[in-house]
C-alpha cells in the first residue's frame, strides 16, 4: 500500500477551488498574474479597477458565500450599512408633535452620532416619559438652526411638507425614517438621500431595530424612551398598524431597559396621556393632531384634514362636542380644508366615534364608514377602528378614488360662515395651560345655554 495520499484529506473535506468565487477572482489571478497579462502579440494589458476589487474582497466574499445556505431561506450576517449622509445630522420629527417622533429622534441621533431636536412642543405623554426614563428634553429645531444654519437634517416619523417645521430648509434634508404611506406633500428633494421607511406600527420600533441588527446597545435611557413610544403607537400593541417586529422590539427593550411591569408602565403613561386632553380647549384638541391630505380626483380635488384625539376617557373630550364642532368649522375655513373630520379614538375599549361638521363630511363619511349617526348627523359610530393610517385614511382614499362626487343639491353647513365671522385667536391669560382660544365667534356663544344642553345629549346620545 502505497503512501502517495497519507497526507491527503478525505475527498468531502478538500477545499474545492472555484474559478467563479468572488466575481471570478480565482480566474482573473491566474489568468493575469501580477496584474499583466500578455498575449501572444505581446500587448500588456493591465487589471482593470472593477478586477482589483474583486480581486482585493475575494476573501470576504468566498467567507459569505461558503455561509450560504443551499435554499433561500436565510442569509448570514453581512457587514451591514450605517449611512455616511445622516451622520452628525439633526434628528427631528414632525410638527404637533408626540412621542414617537420625540423618541424615534432621540435614539435615531444616538445611534448616529446627531442631534435630537423638537418640531413644537411636547404633550404630557412624551413629558411623562422623559420624566420617567431620565432623559433630557430635545432643544427646538429652530434654535439649533439659528446657531447651526447649515446643519444636515434627517425627518423622523413623517416626510410630508405640510408636517415639517417651517424652519427646516428642504434643500438640507438628507435623511428620512418613518412609518407612514408616501401620499400628498411627500418631500421631494434634488439628490440621494437616505430612506428607511418600513409598515411597522411605530417608527421608534426601526430605530430600535436598527441598533440591534449593528449589534449597537441602547442605554437604558433611550431603550426606555424607544418603549414608551411603541406602546403609544400600537395602543399597547393591540392597534391595527401593530407587527411582530413591534412585538419584540418592545420585549427587548423592556429587558434593556429593566422594567419589571409591563402593563403598570403602560397605563401610567396613557394615564399622563389622556390628563392633559382635559384641560385643552377646543381648538387644542381639533389641531393637536391633526393632518392634511391632498387629493386629485375624478370627482374630488381638495385638502381634507383628519384630526384624531386618543383617550382613556371619550367621555371627558365627547362632553365638549358642541364647542368642538364649531371650533373645526373655523379651523376648516381658515386653512381653507374642503373637509374635516374629528375621530375620537378610545385606547382601553380599541374604539371610536366621528365628529362631522357639516354635510359633505357627512357624505363622505357615510359612503367610507357607514356607521350609525346621532346626535343631528354630527356623531358617527366608528365601531373598532382606531387607526388613521390604516383604517380612516386608506378607506377614504379608495372611495374618493373610486369616483366619490359631492352629492348635488346637498344642503350647505356652517362652512358657509365668512372667515371675519370666526373671530380670532387669543392665549387665555388665566389658565395656567395656556390655553388658546377662540373669542368673538359667530359659531359659538358660550353664554347660550342651549349650548351646554346640547353638550350634554350627546352624553346621553353615547350612552
Amino acid at each position: 500500500m502505497t503512501d502517495s495520499n497519507k497526507n491527503d484529506e478525505p475527498p468531502s473535506k478538500k477545499k474545492r477551488v472555484s474559478f467563479f468565487k468572488a466575481g471570478g477572482a480565482e480566474c482573473l489571478r491566474r489568468s493575469l498574474k501580477d496584474g499583466v497579462n500578455y498575449n501572444e502579440s505581446g500587448l500588456v494589458r493591465k487589471r482593470t479597477e472593477v478586477e482589483v476589487q474583486v480581486i482585493s474582497h475575494e476573501q470576504e466574499a468566498e467567507k459569505i458565500v461558503e455561509a450560504l445556505p443551499t435554499d433561500d431561506i436565510s442569509i448570514p450576517e453581512v457587514a451591514l450599512f450605517l449611512p455616511e449622509i445622516i451622520k452628525d445630522a439633526v434628528f427631528v420629527g414632525h410638527l404637533v408633535t408626540d412621542l414617537d417622533s420625540v423618541a424615534g429622534a432621540i435614539g435615531a441621533a444616538a445611534l448616529h452620532g446627531g442631534v435630537p431636536a423638537l418640531a413644537s412642543e411636547i404633550n404630557s405623554e412624551t413629558q411623562f416619559a422623559l420624566d420617567y426614563w431620565g432623559v433630557e428634553k430635545p432643544r427646538r429645531i429652530e434654535d439649533i438652526l439659528k446657531e447651526k444654519p447649515d446643519s444636515d437634517i434627517c425627518l423622523v416619523d413623517h416626510q410630508q411638507t405640510s408636517q415639517m417645521n417651517a424652519a427646516i430648509p428642504a434643500d438640507q434634508v438628507v435623511g428620512v425614517i418613518d412609518h407612514h404611506a408616501l401620499q400628498s406633500k411627500t418631500i421631494v428633494t434634488d439628490k440621494p438621500i437616505y430612506i428607511d421607511i418600513r409598515p411597522w406600527g411605530s417608527m421608534s420600533s426601526i430605530v430600535a431595530h436598527t441598533f440591534l441588527t449593528h449589534r449597537r446597545r441602547p442605554s437604558k435611557g433611550i431603550a426606555g424612551m424607544l418603549l414608551c413610544a411603541i406602546l403609544s403607537d400600537t395602543l399597547n400593541l393591540q392597534g391595527p398598524t401593530t407587527t411582530e417586529w413591534d412585538r419584540l422590539m418592545v420585549a427587548v427593550l423592556a429587558e434593556i431597559a429593566s422594567v419589571k411591569d409591563i402593563q403598570l408602565l403602560s397605563s401610567q403613561q396613557f394615564k399622563a396621556k389622556s390628563r392633559e386632553l382635559a384641560t385643552l380647549s377646543a381648538h387644542a384638541l381639533v389641531n393637536g393632531d391633526q393632518k392634511t391630505f391632498s387629493f386629485d380626483a375624478s370627482g374630488f380635488t381638495g385638502e381634507i384634514g383628519f384630526a384624531v384625539v386618543e383617550t382613556t376617557d371619550d367621555d371627558v373630550i365627547l362632553q365638549k362636542a358642541g364647542k368642538l364642532i364649531p371650533e373645526m368649522v373655523a379651523c376648516k375655513k381658515e386653512k381653507k380644508l374642503a373637509m374635516l373630520f374629528l375621530a375620537v379614538v378610545n385606547i382601553v375599549e380599541l374604539k371610536s366615534c366621528l365628529l362631522i361638521c357639516g354635510p359633505t363630511e357627512k357624505a363622505l363619511a357615510m359612503q367610507a364608514f357607514g356607521g350609525d349617526l346621532t346626535r343631528e348627523d354630527t356623531l358617527m359610530d366608528l365601531g373598532k377602528r382606531v387607526s388613521r393610517k390604516k383604517e380612516y385614511i386608506p378607506v377614504i382614499t379608495r372611495v374618493i378614488n373610486d369616483g366619490w362626487k359631492r352629492p348635488m343639491n346637498l344642503k350647505r353647513g356652517l362652512s358657509t360662515i365668512g372667515l371675519d365671522q370666526i373671530g380670532h385667536l387669543e392665549v387665555d391669560p388665566n389658565d395656567p395651560y395656556g390655553n388658546i382660544l377662540r373669542i368673538g365667534s359667530h359659531l359659538s356663544d358660550d353664554g347660550d345655554d342651549d349650548k351646554h344642553e346640547e353638550e350634554k345629549n350627546i352624553l346621553e346620545v353615547i350612552a
